[in-house]
């Protein structure tokens, strides 16, 4: 994926860096693969706002991914590498021999054309999906499975990867994108490969307006804010009495640096090997 640069003209166009989407081949969606996707607002089915700093934005259809993969042993061609608006990978349009079509996210370096399997039998390479008991130590993967047939839940965003470690006691030792290293049953599927648009942490705006197509409103900063309003408000400008040395918190208090919210003991504990954060 490359990136595009533009003269600064205008403020706006400065610091924009944008896509060049010159990996894409199909412009619209497959018809039968969409569906609606009602926008929320950030609010939940009481209709409070449970998500803030979220509304307006572009109109969009949701893509179904085949995130299981369980036509096993049928090999499909590569049709197109098309943009999916509700996420940050692309995904890649497929076709099996029976003419059934499927999406599925498109590992970097997939092009039209490529043969693409699934199940114990495919071979290891980019765009597969196996068990993880049949990948070869070492190798990069995503789309990863935590429980088996359930559909693949890790290593989905672009240019994720993980690494396939060890194997012990039917579990595999994966090295997750954060640095855990993470036991995952080894029946589990996981696509070889690492997740396309790797450069999508480099894109740019440049300007506000196009986070507002994306949907985000604005974020005000709690210190900027009076203090009936936000715990770390007040003040006369950057106060230090006021919401200057206040601990970082939510606006209901809950602090936002240093406090663990994971519970204390939780049963996916035992299948954590090392932690992303070693404590000192």
């Amino acid at each position: 994926m490359a990136l595009k640069t533009f003269r600064p003209l205008t403020p706006s166009m400065r610091f924009k860096v944008l896509p060049a989407f010159d990996e894409i081949t199909k412009q619209k969606p497959e018809k039968k693969l969409v569906e609606p996707l009602k926008r929320t607002g950030g609010r939940n089915n009481r209709g409070r706002l449970t998500s803030r700093h979220i509304g307006g934005g572009h109109k969009r259809k949701y893509r179904i991914i085949d995130f299981k993969r369980h036509r096993f042993g049928e090999p499909a061609t590569v049709e197109a590498i098309e943009y999916d608006p509700n996420r940050s990978a692309r995904i890649a349009l497929i076709k099996y021999a029976d003419g059934t079509k499927s999406y599925i996210l498109a590992p970097n370096g997939l092009s039209v054309g490529a043969q693409v399997m699934s199940g114990p039998e495919a071979p290891p390479i980019m765009g597969n999906a196996l068990p993880l008991s049949a990948i070869p130590l070492g190798t990069s993967i995503h789309n990863i499975e935590i429980v088996p047939g359930r559909g693949a839940q890790i290593a989905r965003s672009a240019g994720q990867q993980a690494i396939l470690n060890n194997r012990e006691g039917g579990y595999a030792l994966v090295r997750l994108p954060s640095g855990e290293i993470r036991r995952i049953h080894e029946n589990c599927l996981a696509t070889i490969g690492q997740v396309g648009n790797v450069d999508h942490m480099n894109v740019s705006s440049g300007k506000a307006g196009r986070s507002r197509w994306l949907g985000r409103r604005p974020h005000v900063r709690g210190m900027v804010m009076n203090p009936v309003d936000h715990p770390m408000g007040g003040g006369q400008g950057k106060s230090k009495g006021g919401g200057g040395r206040h601990h970082p918190m939510s606006p209901w208090g809950q602090y936002s640096k240093g406090y663990k919210t994971r519970k204390k003991y939780k049963q996916s504990d035992r299948f954590i090997v090392s932690r992303r954060k070693v404590k000192k």
